[in-house]
C-alpha cells in the first residue's frame, strides 16, 4: 500500500519550512494575566508564534514562593520540547529569576529543551540598560520591600547605580496586574531622579508597556520595563533586528548584544 499522503488535488501534501515562522517559547506563572499579552503586542504581527507553558505558582509574592518554582521549571518547559526549533525561551517572572538566579533558570529549561537562548526579565532589562548605554537607574517595584531588596541587590552586583528605589507594596500578583496607568505614571515620576540615566519599571504582572512612552516624555530618559525588555530581546533573538514597534520606548532602537543569553554567534 502506498502509504504517500496525497491531497485532493491528487498531488502530494508539501509542507511549509519548518523554520519559516520564528517559535517562541513562553513559562508564565500560574497567575499571570499580563505578559502574554505584552509579548503579543510588541512582538512583530508575521512570521512569529508564541507558544506558552504554565508554572504552578502560588501567592503571596515572596522570596520563598519563588524559589518553589526553580524544581517545576523544567516540568513546564518539557511542554515547549516538541515545538523545537525554538528561537529561544523566555521565563517570565523578574522576581524568580532574580531570586533563583539566571543561571539556574537557563540550565533548568535548557534541561528540557537543549540548547536554546533562554531570556529571563532581569537579565534583558541589564542587556537593555547596557544597550541604552545607561548605568545609573531608578527603580520601581510593586513588590513588598522584602521580595524588592533581592532586586536591588541583583543590580548593584551587575555595577549598576541605584539613584532611587521605591516599590508599591503588593503581595498578589493579580493586583499587581490590575495597577492603573495613572499610578504607574505617578510612581514613576515620584521615583525619577535627575542623575539617574534610566528608569526601571520591575514585574512582568506589571501592566507597564502601556505607559513607557509618555513616562519617557515626561521624564526626558529612557524607560525600561520587565515585558518590553523580554520582548526586544525576543525580537532580537528571533531575527528581527529592525523590528521597532511604536510606543514601546527607545529600547526598540538598540541592537541586542552579541552572545546574549547564550545565543548562537
Amino acid at each position: 500500500m502506498n502509504t504517500q499522503t496525497i491531497a485532493l488535488s491528487g498531488e502530494p501534501v508539501r509542507f511549509n519550512d519548518p523554520g519559516a515562522t520564528a517559535r517562541l517559547g513562553l513559562i508564565a506563572l500560574a497567575t499571570d494575566m499580563t505578559s502574554e499579552r505584552d509579548l503579543y503586542r510588541q512582538l512583530p504581527q508575521d512570521g512569529v508564534a508564541i507558544h506558552v507553558a504554565r508554572v504552578a505558582y502560588e501567592n503571596p509574592t515572596t522570596p520563598e514562593n519563588l524559589r518553589k518554582m526553580t524544581p517545576r521549571l523544567t516540568e513546564a518547559a518539557a511542554l515547549l520540547a516538541p515545538l523545537r526549533p525554538l528561537r529561544a525561551v523566555c521565563y517570565s517572572c523578574t522576581a524568580a529569576s532574580v531570586v533563583i538566579g539566571d543561571a539556574e533558570v537557563a540550565a533548568a529549561i535548557r534541561a528540557a529543551v537543549g540548547n536554546v537562548p533562554v531570556v529571563t526579565p532581569a537579565g534583558a532589562a541589564r542587556m537593555a540598560l547596557s544597550a541604552l548605554g545607561v548605568r545609573r537607574i531608578s527603580v520601581l517595584t510593586p513588590y513588598t520591600v522584602a521580595t524588592s531588596q533581592p532586586m536591588a541587590d541583583y543590580f548593584t552586583r551587575h555595577g549598576l547605580e541605584i539613584c532611587r528605589f521605591e516599590c508599591l507594596g503588593l503581595e498578589d500578583d493579580r493586583e499587581m496586574a490590575r495597577v492603573s496607568d495613572q499610578s504607574i505614571i505617578d510612581a514613576a515620576l515620584a521615583v525619577d531622579r535627575p542623575e539617574a540615566q534610566a528608569l526601571f519599571l520591575s514585574c512582568t504582572g506589571l501592566p507597564a508597556i502601556n505607559v513607557i512612552a509618555e513616562i519617557e516624555q515626561r521624564i526626558g530618559k529612557p524607560v525600561v520595563s520587565s515585558n518590553q525588555a523580554s520582548a526586544w530581546a525576543m525580537a532580537r533573538l528571533a531575527g528581527f533586528d529592525n523590528h521597532k514597534p511604536a510606543h514601546y520606548g527607545r529600547l526598540f532602537d538598540c541592537a541586542l548584544p552579541e552572545a546574549a543569553f547564550g545565543a548562537a554567534t
